[in-house]
């Protein structure tokens, strides 16, 4: 069976050519993980294609895109790219961004780190932030309609209701809510803060990531715990709205590459019809 890792990180060595703007690095690491290294674990870990979430090391904007591109160019059957902008520009250099993106046909869209402070990389940790609805925005929204791309987010759970608001009001726009909407570690699925996320399965436009399992789970592989969560999304919105994704290599203290993606095959409260979905059905709709 196909499958696609909705969610991996590369970059490169910080050189004069593409400099690192920060550090922030995954535990443990201090160099490059560059697309030559991740081909070789997707072979490893027999994960067909790849799609590359922009990392904080290259800021927002064009060094964070140009790493995102190289790859995507060094193999071109194998990758897809999600990549950043300045948000908060005149309208048309705006909506230029958004063009210049997304231009590239394996660019899908862009992603938003909402759960942080707006600025030239994302700052410190806002639960409450709301900037991505910010009505100086809604060119750029328009524009992703236009050009059929998708909206990336990184939210916690108090910023659920800034996305239905999102959703609601850009409905030719989709939005994917990554990594299981982030509940923290702890959180179980019943609690009532995440079970929010529930409503947004109101909106046939919004999506959810089934990624970063080991971070979420309280036990190891197949991350039993996890699958509570994963069981209530199959309910609220079917296995037609959800992606599988690693966040590798950020969770390299957690896991092995394999075992971020692997344990959909050890749970047994997966249907064939659920694995096709989740593995590359869910992404075929949104490419």
């Amino acid at each position: 069976m196909r499958l696609v890792d909705t969610h991996a990180h590369t970059w490169g060595p910080d050189t004069r050519d593409l400099p690192w703007y920060s550090a922030d690095l995954p535990p443990e690491w201090s160099g490059p993980y560059t697309h030559t290294d991740l081909i070789a674990d997707m072979d490893a870990a027999d994960v067909d294609e790849a799609v590359l979430q922009p990392t904080t090391i290259y800021g927002r904007g064009e060094r964070a895109n140009e790493c995102t591109i190289r790859a995507i160019e060094a193999h071109p059957e194998r990758l897809w790219g999600v990549g950043v902008a300045e948000y908060f520009q005149a309208e048309s250099d705006l909506r230029q961004a958004v063009r210049r993106v997304t231009g590239h046909e394996r660019m899908l869209g862009i992603r938003f780190h909402a759960a942080f402070e707006y600025g030239e990389t994302p700052g410190e940790m806002d639960r409450q932030a709301d900037w991505i609805a910010d009505e100086t925005l809604a060119p750029l929204y328009d524009e992703l309609a236009t050009q059929g791309a998708t909206v990336f987010v990184l939210a916690k759970p108090e910023q659920y209701s800034t996305l239905a608001t999102l959703a609601s009001a850009h409905p030719d726009v989709s939005f994917v809510l990554e990594h299981m909407g982030w509940p923290d570690q702890g959180t179980t699925a019943t609690d009532e803060l995440w079970t929010d996320v529930e409503a947004l399965a109101e909106y046939d436009n919004v999506y959810v990531k089934v990624s970063s399992i080991p971070r979420t789970s309280d036990d190891a592989w197949p991350y039993e715990t996890a699958g509570e969560f994963v069981r209530n999304l199959l309910s609220w919105f079917g296995p037609e709205r959800l992606l599988l994704g690693s966040d590798y290599p950020w969770l390299d203290d957690w896991a092995s590459y394999r075992e971020c993606l692997s344990w959909i095959e050890a749970a047994e409260y997966l249907s064939a019809r659920d694995l096709s979905w989740l593995s590359y059905r869910t992404f075929e709709t949104l490419r």
